[in-house]
């Protein structure tokens, strides 16, 4: 029977029913606690709600991913087209549209991650209570719930950390995100963000990796143990555990199975075809590394490093993989032959330009890139003794008052450079000529003449023609300037040279044909833009003087049954030995000296020594090459 309010204000002793007393008598001992208590729930309840409102308030926009693009790797390619390269730094990935990725990774990837991905708005509410159960149960996160859309803005924007706060965070982000974008393109920024193990983001480089092929050409067997990575990458990966991997794989195509989206006979087909796997490529090494460091060096002057690693660019070089690859076995064997002579601890160095566009053809930067990673042919900056000489006589000629039958004086001269006794230069065999020709000068490499001409021309303008040459390192203008007092790399002084090659006309010298974006977009284009930066009789005159210098001078051991000019270059200790050179087609540099800067050996010359290493070179590079012939200074008009 009911009993009402009213009878029990009525009765004021007798006996209370139980379920009344118990209630009365905890309303007694608690007294206001179970309304403070309440009100602390309501508050604490309240809070939840308002920081969780906060907290979505602040949530990261997702409608930045309208125009995201994920960092990319950039690969470096020789000129026709050769991958030498690729440059990334943690991230290894390639960015590939949803057309180019296989259907059958597409369904097994959705099939074990999100089979609901095309139905539900960014949560799929059933596997999201069936996550909540198990963490009920457990006490603590051990399963997620997520849709493909959840994971992809966690990887984007959120920490991995295992939370409560983040699910919520994740599905809040999900279902905004499914409002602005399409599923398509979801899915496609989830396979190109996903990571797939050993340093592999994105199915396209994953692809690559795990099967040596392009994720637009996966099968069922292999597009199925891929998308069994992605829960845990390195511990399912068949290059570490294939009998797990498999195990995935089983697992995944079942899972098709079950949604009608294999048959039973293509899940048994799948399951027993026999899998040839690939080899990691996130930290392979350079088909040609002296190049690709160079090439690298230059991107980052220009993009920066964070442009270079992640930007996902395509460079084309100016190099040939064949070519290159002969010019530095060239140098190994040269180098291993230096040693039987006895020239031990020496290196040496190879710089090629293309006169024509100022391209460059080679760069060895040493004997052995496994051995010393330095870029000699870039880097070192040596003197490079008389090689210097025709920077000025061609600035001699380019004033007008001299031609290469002027005459100069080898004769006994002292400068005052501020020590006691003066400078005196002398010439390397210590005698002196006395008056002859500026060709003869340059042809036997008398030094007193060229100390003469420098200070008859001004050292200030020798510098000045260095300069308009490309030539970027420190000069000082000292007396001893002419004779190579101030140190050069072999890259740049055989730039320098092709521009004598080219009657004056030069371009920037790059390893860089080309950059695009990965969408081909144009980043760079070096195609040459040619500028006369010379007098065009003084550099032919210059060249003419030069072919002297190789037909009946120092430089006679680099003859090579073609016009060629080049000068050697020899520093009075004996310490740098070159000899540059060049033909309309090529210009060479070769540099040999040693890396701590001691003595070679006496009697070392560039002549003896690197004009026949640049000969043999130039027969290897030039085999099949038509001859060609330089412009007479007759053609030019002569300044005045």
């Amino acid at each position: 029977m009911a009993v009402s309010s009213n009878t029990l204000r009525q009765k004021p002793s007798g006996t209370i029913p139980p379920g009344f007393q118990f209630l009365q008598t905890v309303a007694k001992v608690t007294g206001g606690t179970l309304l403070g208590f309440t009100m602390l729930t309501s508050s604490i309840v309240a809070g939840g709600l308002v920081g969780l409102a906060i907290s979505f308030r602040n949530l990261p926009d997702v409608r930045v991913l309208r125009s995201y693009t994920p960092s990319e790797t950039s690969h470096i390619y020789d000129i026709k087209g050769k991958l030498l390269s690729s440059v990334h730094g943690e991230v290894n990935r390639e960015v590939v549209p949803l057309n180019k990725i296989s259907p059958e990774l597409k369904r097994a990837v959705m099939a074990i991650e999100d089979s609901h991905f095309y139905l539900h708005h960014g949560i799929n509410p059933s596997s999201v209570g069936r996550a909540l159960r198990a963490n009920w149960e457990k006490g603590s996160v051990v399963e997620g719930g997520s849709t493909v859309t959840m994971q992809l803005v966690k990887n984007i924007f959120l920490s991995h950390k295992k939370a409560f706060s983040r699910k919520v965070a994740e599905a809040v982000m999900a279902i905004r995100l499914e409002q602005i974008l399409p599923k398509d393109q979801i899915l496609e920024l989830y396979l190109n963000q996903v990571y797939w193990g050993h340093n592999n983001y994105g199915v396209e480089t994953a692809a690559e990796s795990y099967f040596g092929k392009h994720a637009s050409d996966l099968n069922l067997a292999e597009g199925a143990m891929m998308a069994g990575l992605i829960q845990a990458p390195e511990d399912y990966s068949p290059f570490l555990n294939y009998k797990l991997a498999k195990q995935r794989q089983a697992l995944v195509l079942a899972r098709m199975r079950d949604l009608n989206w294999i048959t039973p006979e293509e899940e048994a087909a799948a399951r027993k075809q026999t899998l040839k796997l690939g080899k990691p490529i996130s930290f392979q090494k350079s088909v040609l590394p002296y190049v690709t460091d160079a090439v690298k060096q230059e991107l980052i002057q220009r993009f920066g490093r964070a442009t270079v690693e992640k930007g996902g660019m395509r460079v084309q070089t100016t190099i040939d993989l064949k070519f290159q690859q002969m010019a530095e076995e060239f140098i190994g064997r040269e180098h291993a032959r230096l040693q039987r002579r006895g020239l031990w601890g020496t290196q040496l160095a190879l710089a090629a330009v293309d006169p024509r566009t100022h391209f460059i053809k080679a760069i060895v930067g040493g004997s052995d890139y496994s051995k010393s990673e330095y870029n000699r042919a870039t880097q070192a900056r040596r003197q490079p003794g008389s090689a210097f000489k025709p920077f000025v006589y061609y600035a001699a000629f380019a004033s007008g008052k001299y031609t290469p039958s002027s005459t100069v004086y080898d004769t006994p001269v002292r400068y005052r450079d501020g020590s006691a006794g003066g400078y005196s230069p002398r010439n390397y065999d210590n005698t002196f000529g006395g008056a002859m020709s500026i060709r003869s000068a340059l042809q036997v490499s008398r030094n007193v003449p060229a100390i003469k001409m420098g200070r008859a021309v001004g050292l200030d303008k020798v510098i000045e023609v260095c300069r308009t040459l490309g030539i970027k390192s420190p000069m000082e203008p000292v007396i001893s300037l002419p004779l190579g007092a101030s140190g050069l790399s072999p890259l740049e002084i055989s730039s320098a040279y092709a521009t004598f090659a080219s009657m004056g006309w030069q371009s920037d010298t790059t390893l860089i044909v080309q950059v695009t974006d990965s969408s081909g977009n144009v980043l760079l284009d070096n195609t040459p833009k040619p500028k006369l930066v010379l007098d065009a009789w003084a550099a032919a005159s210059i060249t003419s003087v030069l072919q002297s210098a190789v037909t009946s001078g120092t430089g006679k051991a680099a003859q090579i049954g073609r016009p060629a000019a080049g000068k050697t270059g020899t520093t009075s200790s004996e310490k740098d030995v070159w000899f540059v050179g060049y033909v309309p087609q090529l210009s060479v540099a070769i540099w040999i000296g040693r890396d701590d800067n001691r003595r070679l050996a006496s009697g070392v010359t560039g002549g003896q020594y690197a004009a026949p290493i640049w000969r043999n070179f130039m027969l290897k590079a030039l085999d099949g090459v038509p001859v060609e012939y330089f412009p007479s200074a007759s053609q030019f008009k002569r300044p005045s």
